[in-house]
């Protein structure tokens, strides 16, 4: 299959560019990275896709064993760069995506140079000694929900994952892409991230690697970023004076100062 159809391709920026490969968390597609482009594309290749199940990737493609596990999402982001054939590449995943990120970077580290993960969250699940942000049941309340009426879920929280209530269209917006997915192909993905624990996963990490927090996120609070931190040696954590979930949409003037940063400081 045409991987560039079946995972909708768009490749802009510098031909000549270092390559950077921005990759969506649950729920999203490639636009939700358009705020931050004008700022990438001056220097950078920049190549954007959407998982397969999301955004206007090939929905024929969907297998639902394959994307019932983080690895799946991780062989999309392989088949990209195999595809274009993409080396020395900075991976920048948002949410999910940076644990999508490691995967694909230990299966082929001869392709990657840097992770820059977004807002991530190894594991969403409280337990003792680490906190996630979300109690078991409040999980399984929020799964349970989504397969009930997930119209109404999508209306629900999309503006609490979001956050920025003075800014009540960014909400909108992401509660426009939660409607427009496939339900069952949302419940499939939202369960594999919010059931995901991806903590031994950092050990692998040998990467320069730059994790991005916001000062307020529900979804990843800040204990989870200095998780992240403390287990990958050698990184560098910038916290964003930005709420929510998804400071490329809120903050992208910060978001993209600190990904050129890093990226400029590495090479």
């Amino acid at each position: 299959m045409d991987v560039r159809h079946r995972n909708n391709i768009t490749v802009t920026g510098r031909a000549d560019g270092p390559v950077l490969l921005l990759a969506h968390g649950f729920g999203c597609d490639q636009n939700m990275w358009r705020l931050v482009l004008p700022a990438l594309v001056e220097d950078f290749r920049v190549v954007l896709f959407d998982y397969v199940g999301s955004g206007r990737s090939d929905p024929a493609a969907w297998d639902e064993r394959r994307y019932g596990s983080l690895e799946g999402y991780a062989q999309d982001v392989l088949d990209v760069c195999e595809e274009l054939d993409l080396h020395d590449v900075t991976f920048v995943g948002h949410s999910v995506s940076a644990m999508v990120g490691v995967l694909a970077a230990a299966t082929a580290p001869e392709r990657f140079s840097r992770l820059v993960m977004v807002a991530p969250s190894p594991r969403y699940i409280d337990e003792d000694g680490y906190r996630g942000g979300f109690a078991a049941d409040g999980i399984d309340e929020l799964l349970e929900s989504m397969e009930s009426n997930y119209l109404g879920w999508s209306a629900a929280m999309a503006p609490v994952i979001m956050g920025n209530a003075e800014r009540p269209e960014l909400g909108q917006e992401l509660s426009g892409l939660f409607c427009a997915t496939d339900p069952h192909k949302a419940q499939v993905f939202a369960r594999t991230t919010f059931l995901s624990d991806s903590r031994a996963d950092l050990k692998t990490v040998a990467l320069p690697t730059l994790v991005m927090e916001c000062r307020q996120d529900v979804i990843a609070p800040r204990e989870v970023g200095a998780y992240v931190h403390a287990a990958i040696p050698g990184s560098r954590l910038v916290t964003l004076d930005a709420t929510g979930h998804c400071p490329q949409l809120s903050a992208p003037q910060a978001t993209s100062e600190a990904i050129i940063d890093f990226v400029t400081a590495t090479r």
